[in-house]
């Protein structure tokens, strides 16, 4: 998956921080949605790649029954995690036993659960 996720960081846009985004989401069925980080000199306008991604799958009409893992690259030198509003669209749109992996650019792989990722998330029964 990493090899996958190197070549798709290349279409990040990212000029303001530099700091590129790759994502990956594996569905049960095999089917795989790409994202990259897409950003906009109005910050609050930009997209997350796990966004994209996301977005994507449920605009084909996936959905949360449908999610297997969460494969997520940075630039960085660290491990890459989801931001904090990309976590609170993985406890909506996934189950908490679903894996997310966090690489850094050198490979090295992180799992985690969602439920890990987010220990106290708001969610609809919060309501």
């Amino acid at each position: 998956m990493y090899e996958n996720l190197k070549k798709i960081i290349k279409n990040s846009y990212s000029p303001l921080s530099k700091y590129k985004v790759a994502c990956i989401l594996v569905c049960n069925s095999g089917q795989e949605f790409i994202g990259v980080n897409i950003e906009n000199p109005s910050t609050k306008n930009g997209l997350c790649a796990e966004q994209v991604a996301i977005g994507s799958a449920i605009s084909e009409g996936y959905g949360k029954e449908d999610f297997k893992e969460l494969h997520v690259l940075g630039s960085g030198k660290k491990y890459c995690m989801p931001c904090f509003l990309c976590r609170q669209l993985l406890v909506e749109f996934f189950k908490s036993d679903v894996k997310v992996y966090c690489y850094n650019r050198n490979g090295k792989v992180k799992e985690f659960l969602v439920s890990e990722l987010c220990p106290y998330a708001f969610d609809l029964e919060d309501k």
